[in-house]
């Protein structure tokens, strides 16, 4: 059975390049935009039940960090390894892993290629 991979970001470029990504490694992958409320991500996860979760902290209509304390406390998520993917700079991104519960921290600059 393939792992499941679930990914938050606002951004539809990098939502959809990501997607294809993962999906062509051979993951099962479902995605939110982060327009929505926080429920109704939370809901999603609970069903998807992924192995891992990929997130942006800076989401339109809800408080990234927020929703990763709320992944972390729910009884009803079986505990994915959860990557933070933000704008961040990182010269603390340690400090605010360790401040928001995620596995581990990206920096987009150092990922996304610019034109």
């Amino acid at each position: 059975m393939s792992k499941k991979i679930f990914i938050i970001e606002d951004d539809a470029n990098i939502l959809y390049a990501m997607q294809a990504k993962f999906s062509i490694e051979g993951f099962r992958v479902e995605v939110d935009n982060g327009t929505g409320e926080r429920e109704e991500v939370l809901n999603k996860i609970r069903v998807f039940m992924p192995d891992f979760i990929v997130m942006d902290l800076v989401l339109p209509k809800m408080d990234g960090k927020e929703l990763l304390r709320a992944i972390k406390a729910d009884e009803h998520v079986s505990d994915p390894y959860i990557f933070v993917f933000s704008d961040f700079s990182d010269e603390d991104d340690r400090t605010r892993r360790e401040r928001t519960g995620a596995d581990y921290f990206l920096i987009k600059e150092k990922f996304i290629v610019k034109q």
